[in-house]
């Protein structure tokens, strides 16, 4: 499980940062066998979001977006329970982070005791 978790950690990150989700070794004579086997691990993870990958996508989406400042609020996540802590500048920034942390698949429940505003 735990290689799931990392394949689907960097598939993620990949996603975000725009990279490839292709390797450059895909034309190779093996490649065929090896995607064979990742498709394979990957089917056997079914639907079953890991709670770093729901980090991953909360964070990501929190510093992709304009109006939440992602690098000022801090995500874990346990068992599907995100939490976000830190400080930003109003209640509006508040909520939608709390929006956007609530809209990543494997979601079950945002808190957000610990994200404070300046006001």
């Amino acid at each position: 499980m735990k290689k799931v978790q990392t394949t689907l950690s960097a598939s993620a990150l990949a996603l975000v940062l725009g990279l490839p989700l292709v390797p450059a070794w895909a034309d190779q004579p093996m490649a065929g066998v090896l995607l064979a086997a990742g498709e394979s691990t990957m089917d056997e993870a079914g639907d079953a979001v890991s709670d770093t990958w729901i980090t991953t996508k909360v964070k990501s989406a929190l510093l992709v977006d304009d109006s939440t400042p992602g690098m000022d609020i801090e995500v874990e996540t346990k068992d599907g329970v995100v939490s976000l802590t830190g400080t930003v500048a109003t209640e509006a920034e508040r909520e939608m982070a709390i929006t956007k942390a609530k809209e990543i698949k494997g979601v079950r429940e945002v808190m957000a005791d610990g994200l404070k505003t300046m006001d």
